[in-house]
């Protein structure tokens, strides 16, 4: 099976948990900035394509891109995993995969998440504001929550939860 990796990474999570992927399926791997300037009939000698964005503020980045390509790909095995510095069993983690496609495109694409961390020494500047302005949100509520404190405590700073383990369900699925 012929297998191609797309990715975007921010920080380098993402693009860890791309290259560990290709590793195992000895699949070729691509930046979506490069994989935007492909043509067509580049993507037609895969028969498996992941893509994989990391999550902010509920969105995937650059997932638009790949899910407006997906449908032209059905006929092959579709897969899209997101990293984001929750915990796999975070409850924001189930809402942003339930919105992230629709009920087609969850018919012939399936998704993964895969719990990475956060890097401030590598983080854009908007990306930092965003992160200090819901610092600032959390520690300015009158009652906060148990949950309110230990996510101020959590993304301070940086920290590093990633773990190879998360890409054997997307290898299984890609390899089933």
């Amino acid at each position: 099976m012929k297998a191609l990796v797309i990715y975007t990474s921010q920080t380098g999570f993402t693009k860890r948990y791309a290259e560990w992927i290709a590793k195992r399926l000895q699949a070729d791997l691509l930046d979506v900035h490069d994989a935007k300037k492909k043509k067509k009939e580049f993507f037609d000698t895969y028969d498996a394509i992941i893509y994989g964005g990391w999550l902010m503020a509920g969105k995937v980045a650059q997932s638009k891109w790949f899910l407006g390509k997906a449908s032209s790909w059905k006929e092959k095995k579709l897969a899209v995993y997101v990293v984001g510095a929750s915990p796999v069993d975070a409850p924001d983690v189930e809402t942003c995969m339930t919105k992230m496609m629709n009920d087609e495109q969850r018919g012939y694409i399936c998704a993964f998440y895969c719990q990475g961390g956060l890097d401030y020494d590598k983080m854009n500047k908007p990306s930092k504001m965003a992160m200090k302005m819901l610092i600032s949100i959390l520690n300015k509520k009158k009652d906060p929550t148990e949950k309110d404190k230990a996510m101020v405590e959590m993304i301070s700073h940086s920290y590093d939860i990633s773990d190879e383990k998360f890409i054997e369900p997307i290898v299984k699925y890609v390899m089933g």
